[in-house]
């Protein structure tokens, strides 16, 4: 083969037009990522972009926008028991999955609806 997958870039998750300072409340100042600014010809589209770790995460504008309720993208995390103090203290509810052998992980959802799943491997 003359080619090859290096990694993800980025993932994106819609949201519905206007709510990049609610993007930004909840990825930025809750879950801590930071932003980075978009392209200048990709402004105009409306979102916003977050980087973390080697990644980015993108929030496109999407009309009529429609939660991803099953597809999802999954975060790994150090630490999830202090990760999972911080969103009850910020309120954001979660669901603990222990189905997954040798993940400690669980699932949220962004303020859109979109679902997010947060795991670490032991």
């Amino acid at each position: 083969m003359l080619f090859s997958f290096k990694g993800i870039d980025h993932v994106q998750l819609a949201a519905p037009k206007g709510s990049e300072e609610e993007a930004i409340k909840f990825f930025a100042d809750v879950l801590g990522f930071k932003e980075i600014e978009k392209p200048a010809e990709l402004k105009k589209r409306g979102g916003v972009w977050f980087t973390f770790g080697t990644s980015q995460l993108h929030i496109g504008i999407e009309e009529p926008f429609q939660a991803a309720k099953k597809a999802h993208p999954a975060f790994e995390v150090q630490n999830l028991e202090e990760l999972k103090r911080h969103l009850a203290a910020n309120h954001v509810k979660f669901i603990d999955d222990p189905n997954l052998p040798g993940a400690n992980r669980i699932y949220l959802s962004d303020p859109f609806g979109n679902r997010i799943e947060l795991l670490e491997w032991d």
